[in-house]
């Protein structure tokens, strides 16, 4: 292990203990649970409507002119 910390050094471990809270780390991750697949779902949608609209283009000649 280490060299014993003394009293001072045990004083401050126990200070610091706080900032390794589960609830303190990774905050973002565990705030928006679903927001990975949310934005991979998203974007096969969108890149699904490009396509559609690529390949299924209306034409733009219409029977009477303006």
């Amino acid at each position: 292990m280490g060299k014993a910390l003394g009293p001072t050094g045990e004083f401050f471990r126990r200070r610091d203990e706080w900032r390794k809270h589960p609830m303190l780390t990774n905050q973002f991750r565990h705030a928006t649970p679903g927001l990975g697949i949310a934005v991979v779902a998203f974007g096969i949608y969108v890149g699904g409507d490009i396509a559609y609209n690529k390949i299924y283009a209306p034409s733009h000649t219409s029977p009477r002119s303006h």
